[in-house]
């Protein structure tokens, strides 16, 4: 598990203190932050994943607690969904360096698939929040409660497009994650991971049909399940023998007690 973080920072000289004119500006993206610190939650973090639908590649997840007032007002922020390649680069770099702290977890494959989709993805989000230095007053999630924060908290739905900390925390992870991919793309060129980061789409499907799954791919999904045993299948009829399949290797991992799967992850 990879972690990078940013500890607290003053803001630089020079830039205008806050006022109450700069926290109340009418912006829906930054209410529900303005609210939380009136009624005395001052640090209020925002979490959120990249790669939860997936089927290669790692889960990232990411906190962030951006400062109030005019500094935390990131410029083009908005749910990474919505922005482009480039637009979430520079909007990444902004976030990065605007927040007072920022983490990323990274969970490799292995361990989806021996964990389970959504108990991994709520250890990833519990662990980027701890990482955060301030500790948060407050959490914001995207979608579904973190138990376990030791701290306040509360689920939104669609959080990423109405509060802006998980906005940026949304960047951040998934910035993050499509940085990895592209490098995983150089590896393995033929799933053309550097066009299809993230959900399933129909130019990946035909390749891993083609070429079956790599390392890379989560066996707990249907659909890689699937093209593992049909690539096996030709395998052995095209040779002859089954000594070219590593069946222990290819084997899915044990089920976890996972809570909810993701799309096309097997139970």
């Amino acid at each position: 598990m990879a972690l990078r973080s940013a500890p607290s920072r003053p803001a630089p000289a020079g830039r205008a203190r806050r006022t109450v004119a700069d926290e109340d500006r009418p912006d829906s993206l930054w209410d529900m932050e303005s609210s939380l610190r009136r009624r005395g939650f001052e640090v209020v973090a925002g979490a959120d994943e990249a790669g939860r639908g997936a089927c290669a590649g790692p889960l990232v997840a990411a906190a962030c607690v951006l400062p109030s007032g005019r500094r935390g007002r990131v410029p083009g922020l908005a749910d990474s969904k919505l922005l482009t390649p480039a637009a979430r680069e520079r909007v990444y770099e902004e976030v990065v360096d605007r927040a007072l702290a920022w983490s990323v977890v990274a969970i490799p494959v292995g361990e989806l698939d021996a964990r389970g989709m959504h108990v991994t993805n709520i250890e990833a989000l519990r662990r980027a929040v701890s990482a955060l230095d301030p500790s948060p007053d407050y959490v914001l999630t995207d979608g579904f409660p973190v138990p376990g924060l030791a701290r306040p908290g509360l689920a939104v739905w669609k959080g990423d497009r109405v509060a802006a900390c998980v906005a940026a925390a949304s960047v951040l992870a998934k910035v993050t994650r499509d940085r990895i991919m592209l490098e995983l793309h150089e590896r393995w060129p033929e799933y053309d991971f550097a066009g299809h980061k993230g959900y399933i789409t129909d130019v990946h499907s035909a390749a891993l049909e083609r070429h079956g799954p790599c390392p890379e791919h989560r066996m707990r999904f249907v659909n890689v399940a699937r093209a593992r045993d049909a690539h096996a299948a030709r395998v052995v009829h095209l040779t002859g023998t089954g000594g070219m399949v590593d069946d222990e290797a290819m084997s899915l991992a044990p089920s976890s007690p996972a809570l909810a799967p993701a799309p096309g992850e097997l139970r």
